[in-house]
């Protein structure tokens, strides 16, 4: 079960965190759910900055892991339960990046390695990753997936 298994790894979810604007955090529709950007939100804390210039790699890894913790508040959520999740099929990272950085790939790992950690081999998806000039209120990642439901 996941909920033994983020126990078990010492995880605790965040607080979900509103849309910031017209649209839903998440859409089912028949066996897929479709996660909205998300960004780097725990609790109360808003990470900021750019990738390569006020943050280095390893916050910028931070900062996505901390978004995909965001995720999976969302998907408990709307879901009940991360149990209903068999796979996750596409992550697309985004990263606020300072010019000439081009370490987008290790940025987007910290939500990639969090994925695999707790739901092991149905954590493992497609993924891009890019760099931007900016992010909505200068958030430093945005993380938007796909995953696949069980039937039943």
């Amino acid at each position: 079960m996941i909920a033994e298994r983020l126990a078990e790894l010492g995880i605790e979810l965040p607080p979900v965190f509103p849309p910031a604007g017209n649209y839903l955090g998440c859409v089912v529709l028949d066996d897929m759910v479709h996660v909205g950007g998300h960004g780097p939100i725990n609790g109360t804390e808003v990470l900021r900055g750019k990738v390569g210039a006020d943050l280095s790699l390893e916050e910028g890894r931070r900062a996505a892991r901390i978004t995909a913790l965001s995720i999976l508040a969302t998907l408990q959520s709307e879901l009940g339960d991360l149990d209903r999740i068999e796979r996750f099929v596409k992550v697309f990272g985004m990263v606020n990046v300072a010019p000439g950085f081009n370490q987008t790939p290790a940025v987007i790992d910290g939500c990639s390695d969090l994925l695999v950690e707790v739901f092991g081999e149905a954590g493992r998806h497609t993924r891009s990753a890019v760099g931007l000039a900016e992010l909505p209120f200068g958030i430093p990642v945005e993380i938007e997936l796909t995953a696949r439901l069980r039937s039943g």
